[in-house]
């Protein structure tokens, strides 16, 4: 498969007058393939958004960023503000977390969908009209035409985010970025939601789907590799089967051991102990070491390095 993003040693940093600066990612290296679908997990506040936010340069102001994102073979962190909207929207898209706050609430749906096509496409009025509606019947809307003059109060959480993926796919992006995009949504949505997000994939052979989530279920139906973010580091990176398989890092095996799927029912679930550390409090060493249930000395003491343990399964533990 041909490369479509490297990250190299990437990090962001926040900074203020009253604390030292803090490291939200941090060292942070992978790669992203043409026609994969590569799962980013991780509990909140693991820098899998922050990441994600990097590639598009959608970060706040107070935000630095080092290291480089290069998309076919073009940096984008060494890009100015003009050269980089070639590439958001058209070349890489993303769908955010929260659809309703997402939209634009005093704008139409369908004008918020043609303004995307416009930006990139010079057709004219009716042109960019027809092809919302087309987008619209595309991603599973009733009565598109309707819904075109509607606003984004009128639709449920669950229309409003194909809403938002027919604005993302508007300009048949190479990288589709979805951003925990079934959270706010019930579990029926939610498989609506992914079964789209597939069939799109499946159209077309140079698309790539890159998919930030904590929910392990969601990454085992859909994803073909994972990387596993906690603390602002990568702690392992596998292809699904071998990461359900044979987990190796004892914050995997908590993640998975934590979902309902595929385990004796009869037992209760398992739980992390502890919470996410803040940026500001995080531990010596490991950046587990504080809630590890295998954790030694050398783990409060030392960081470890994440290391190639088998071909093509990386793993960031002393243990290994």
């Amino acid at each position: 498969m041909d490369k479509l993003l490297e990250i190299k040693n990437l990090n962001v940093w926040f900074k203020d007058e009253i604390s030292k600066p803090l490291k939200a990612v941090d060292g942070v290296s992978f790669d992203i393939y043409e026609n994969e679908v590569v799962g980013i997990v991780g509990e909140s506040g693991s820098g899998k958004s922050l990441t994600a936010f990097s590639i598009l340069n959608l970060l706040p102001e107070e935000a630095e960023v080092s290291g480089n994102i290069f998309y076919k073979d073009k940096d984008l962190l060494k890009l100015n503000e003009n050269e980089k909207i070639k590439y958001r929207g058209k070349e890489i898209s993303m769908i955010f977390q929260d659809p309703v706050i997402s939209l634009n609430p005093v704008m139409k749906i369908g004008e918020q969908i043609r303004e995307a096509i416009s930006v990139y496409s010079k057709i004219s009025t009716n042109d960019s009209k027809a092809k919302a509606i087309e987008l619209l019947r595309k991603v599973g809307i009733p009565e598109p035409e309707k819904t075109y003059d509607n606003y984004p109060f009128s639709l449920s959480g669950g229309m409003c985010q194909r809403v938002m993926i027919a604005i993302a796919i508007a300009n048949n992006p190479s990288v589709l970025i979805a951003d925990e995009p079934t959270t706010a949504l019930d579990v029926t949505i939610q498989a609506a939601i992914l079964t789209l997000l597939l069939e799109i994939k499946n159209e077309r052979k140079d698309f790539t789907l890159i998919l930030i989530t904590h929910n392990f279920a969601i990454v085992k139906q859909i994803c073909s590799r994972v990387i596993v973010m906690y603390g602002g580091k990568i702690q392992e990176e596998s292809s699904v089967e071998e990461l359900f398989k044979n987990p190796k890092h004892p914050y995997t095996i908590g993640l998975i051991e934590s979902v309902p799927f595929g385990r004796d029912k009869s037992k209760p679930l398992k739980q992390i102990q502890g919470n996410v550390p803040d940026l500001s409090e995080m531990p010596q060493g490991c950046r587990l070491s504080d809630r590890c249930p295998k954790v030694f000395e050398k783990c409060k003491i030392e960081e470890p390095e994440i290391k190639e343990i088998e071909k093509n399964k990386f793993v960031r533990c002393h243990l290994y």
